[in-house]
């Protein structure tokens, strides 16, 4: 961060989105106004705030409120409550961070949480921001590509190549063990 705001690395393949991005995939349908383009007020293709109900719920329905599910959802459980680009969980889960740098100290962030009692909170006319060392489970962020979506991998696929990455340095460590002992005797 130089001068309150963010530079975006050269190249970069994955990123945090800037909050005009983060906006336009929310809330922005090109099919809207007889193709001119539009603005929906939330995130799940809708002007009417998004019914809190549990995951599966209808095509207008979000995570919040949090009697509803009271925690988290995983990424997509709302699988009919897209956004106009196909995003999901744009309107609660987490308050999502974007590059917006508020007052020198804070991040943007958008879109309610799994907490937001208001719906308004979940609209796109709502803005918040949260200081990077106060952050809570309602806080996380979206990664955003200007690549296919499939270069993006997922969490669980992370996890797997970190799995085997830390069984082969096993494996080599042990061979270099095994080495190490043959050239002793």
């Amino acid at each position: 961060i130089t001068n309150n705001s963010i530079t975006r690395n050269p190249g970069a393949t994955w990123f945090l989105p800037n909050e005009d991005e983060w906006y336009k995939a929310a809330y922005y349908d090109p099919t809207l106004n007889s193709n001119a383009g539009g603005y929906f007020d939330f995130a799940t293709r809708s002007d009417v705030a998004p019914t809190a109900e549990l995951p599966a719920g209808g095509i207008n329905s979000a995570n919040y409120r949090y009697h509803a599910v009271q925690d988290t959802t995983a990424v997509g459980a709302y699988t009919s409550a897209l956004s106009p680009y196909g995003t999901w969980d744009q309107s609660g889960n987490v308050w999502e961070w974007n590059e917006a740098i508020i007052d020198s100290s804070y991040r943007g962030s958008r879109g309610g949480s799994w907490d937001s009692y208001y719906s308004s909170l979940l609209s796109s006319s709502y803005r918040d921001y949260v200081e990077p060392a106060n952050e809570s489970k309602i806080d996380g962020f979206r990664v955003a590509s200007l690549s296919s979506p499939a270069s993006v991998p997922e969490p669980g696929s992370l996890a797997v190549w970190a799995v085997l990455g830390g069984i082969g340095l096993c494996w080599r460590r042990r061979r270099a063990r095994a080495k190490c002992a043959s050239n002793a005797s």
